[in-house]
């Protein structure tokens, strides 16, 4: 039976790092293009408080999306022990493309994916680069492509990158800016050919609701009448995103593990979009009540979904994909994934769109990653 095995992953994240004292010189409007009639210091307050944020990160002038995009699939291929030229699709997950440096204007062709082989520098011809606009999930989104490639055989291993640079297109005047952050994380996955065990992607779903939740997070003026840098600014409509996420996530998550056979007891760790902290947890929450979870405390909650949001703010499409490389590399401690191990991952975002998938690591990861090395 053929598996879509997870066999290399790699992040990117810039050193940059953007404190909450950098918005006290803003000047906050509301929707109504009036000017918010509260200190900043009050303003970043209740910002923090709501969504945990205290750190952001920044990418510095030189660099593009796609630039990072390359440098999370480098690592990710290198830990992947997979020639770069066996590569038979590349599929990078991103919102903005590449944002032009003098007109702030999104730049999307070439792809992203196109770019990203071109500056790995990969010459097989039958190397195809499929771009994924699917909003904040848009890295799972990819992985589900790869998985249905990978089990029909028109694959054997796919690069999977997720890439962001909303520091580029946030509107400076918009409280929402300081959710938002840049950052790249990639995957390569394979078609490991297993006798027995059920492991690697072992399920998922995606919904998408795009009548009036359409326009929960588009792009639009500046909320200052005045300012004039850029005609694209992400704008969020932070209550009704809210409002959908606890309604249809949870649900969503409980119809997964379902259908997979599994009880949320047989997960290791949920790897959520790193949106918004209160959020986050409030899902989670709902979610333990569909499973009729007497007790809990915030210490089994943080156990269970673990967080980078706090230090590495919402960078999008790239928040799952870091987390994970992160806690495979020993870089979140005391978090830690095992082999054997069974996790779920799940995002939403522009559209509506969510997905969750549920992934288990196979008993020999290690054993594999030496047989890989000898063989490619």
């Amino acid at each position: 039976m053929i598996r879509s095995i997870i066999t290399g992953t790699g992040h990117y994240l810039p050193e940059k790092v953007i404190k909450s004292n950098h918005f006290l010189k803003h000047t906050f409007y509301n929707k109504n293009g009036l000017k918010i009639d509260k200190s900043n210091e009050d303003i970043i307050k209740k910002f923090q408080k709501i969504t945990e944020i205290k750190e952001r990160r920044y990418i510095n002038n030189t660099l593009f999306n796609s630039d990072i995009a390359t440098i999370a699939a480098k690592r990710a291929l290198v830990n992947s022990k997979i020639y770069k030229e066996k590569i038979d699709y590349i599929i990078s997950a991103h919102n903005y493309g590449d944002i032009h440096p003098i007109s702030f204007q999104s730049d999307l062709m070439p792809s992203i994916a196109a770019r990203v082989k071109n500056k790995l520098q990969i010459r097989n011809k039958k190397c195809r680069p499929y771009d994924m606009i699917f909003g904040c999930p848009g890295w799972i989104e990819g992985m589900i492509l790869a998985d249905q490639l990978l089990r029909s055989k028109y694959a054997k291993n796919i690069l999977i990158t997720s890439s962001e640079t909303l520091s580029k297109v946030i509107d400076p005047h918009d409280r929402n800016a300081m959710i938002f952050s840049d950052g790249a994380g990639a995957a390569v996955l394979s078609a490991i050919e297993m006798k027995e065990g059920n492991h690697g992607i072992l399920y998922y779903d995606s919904q998408c609701n795009n009548n009036e939740e359409l326009h929960y997070l588009t792009n639009g003026h500046s909320l200052n009448p005045d300012y004039k840098k850029s005609l694209v600014n992400i704008r969020m409509n932070g209550r009704r995103i809210y409002e959908y996420a606890l309604t249809e996530v949870p649900n969503m998550l409980k119809r997964i593990l379902d259908r997979a056979n599994l009880h949320l007891k047989d997960i290791k760790k949920i790897l959520i979009h790193q949106a918004n902290a209160k959020m986050d947890y409030a899902i989670l929450k709902r979610l333990l009540k569909l499973y009729d979870y007497s007790s809990y405390n915030k210490d089994f909650c943080k156990n269970l979904m673990p967080m980078t949001i706090q230090k590495l703010g919402n960078s999008s499409v790239a928040t799952v994909p870091t987390l994970l490389d992160l806690i495979l590399q020993g870089k979140m401690p005391p978090h830690e994934i095992k082999p054997g191990d069974t996790i779920m991952m799940a995002s939403l975002g522009a559209g509506m769109n969510i997905n969750g998938m549920i992934y288990r690591f196979p008993t020999q990861q290690k054993n594999y990653f030496y047989e890989k090395k000898n063989t490619s």
